[in-house]
């Protein structure tokens, strides 16, 4: 029997379900969801090992224009992504009337590839069968593509189908991965994304796109089975500050704890976590910050 193997773009406006998607198909948190614009900042990859064929998805940011040097990088490596992988899921919304100005700009670049696209309409399971037709045949005038599948990536409905096309595609190739591997992320890297992510759910407005979280300490107990991991959460102004941190550090005790159940449970180990907020003024500007942070 021949192995089939390949990498796989998912790519669209922000808030659309990418991560969410990439979260239901490995059966495991790969990806920080909020409800929050571009709440992925890099590309994430998580590997699917069947026994004839391994698919390796690449989530990524949310395409919008950018308002900073962070944002600009962001959309950098969303384009970059459609290079060199052998198929492309163009992600949106079954609930949108039609394709949208966010929607014709990702359209244009799509146009510009050879390689396959698949157009995946989200949410389906909150809009009619008849509508849902409206919108297939909205995006079918303005580009051609090499299939349309209806999915919800919260509840599933039209995963399995997507993987079966998916891999009907796929050239036969090697095991980039082992059975076993999920993501490519490091644990250390998995952590401080946990750690954006309570910021984003908890706080409100813009004051989570202003946050960054370096991992200053990842180190295993030698005498026990316990994880110290320390951080430093970057805000971008002093006024930030103390609604990050909370009333009586009520706040920074609220994300500590939410981050610490999570990584946990993805890491399978106990953990001791520590936060300090700084204040890095206009950080998503500084090119040795966004380094720092691994943006560049």
């Amino acid at each position: 029997m021949s192995f089939k193997s390949g990498f796989v773009s998912v790519i669209g406006r922000p808030n659309v379900g990418k991560s969410t998607l990439v979260n239901k198909i490995v059966d495991a948190k790969i990806s920080i969801i909020s409800d929050k614009y571009q709440t992925t900042r890099n590309v994430i990859k998580a590997i699917v090992t069947k026994e004839s064929s391994q698919m390796v998805f690449i989530d990524t940011p949310g395409i919008i224009r950018p308002k900073n040097k962070l944002g600009e990088y962001m959309i950098k490596v969303a384009l970059d992504s459609l290079d060199g992988v052998d198929l492309i899921l163009f992600m949106t919304e079954a609930t949108s009337t039609g394709p949208g100005t966010g929607d014709m700009e990702i359209m244009k670049q799509l146009k510009e590839t050879r390689t396959p696209v698949f157009l995946l309409l989200n949410k389906i399971d909150m809009i009619k069968k008849e509508e849902l037709l409206e919108v297939i045949s909205s995006y079918n005038q303005y580009m051609k593509f090499k299939n349309t599948i209806p999915i919800s990536a919260i509840s599933g409905d039209g995963v399995d189908l997507l993987l079966e096309e998916i891999i009907k595609i796929l050239p036969e190739g090697p095991k980039y991965f082992p059975d076993d591997i999920i993501t490519d992320q490091p644990e250390k890297i998995i952590a401080a994304e946990i750690i954006r992510e309570k910021f984003l759910t908890l706080l409100e407005q813009e004051i989570p796109h202003g946050i960054g979280v370096e991992i200053i300490s990842f180190k295993e107990r030698e005498d026990k089975n316990i994880l110290d991991i320390q951080a430093n959460v970057y805000c971008e102004k002093e006024s930030h500050k103390g609604i990050v941190i909370g009333k009586k550090g009520i706040m920074l005790k609220k994300v500590g704890t939410l981050a610490r159940q999570d990584i946990e449970s993805i890491l399978g180990i106990r953990v001791f976590l520590q936060l300090w907020v700084k204040v890095k003024k206009d950080w998503r500007n500084s090119d040795p910050v966004l380094k720092t942070l691994g943006y560049k």
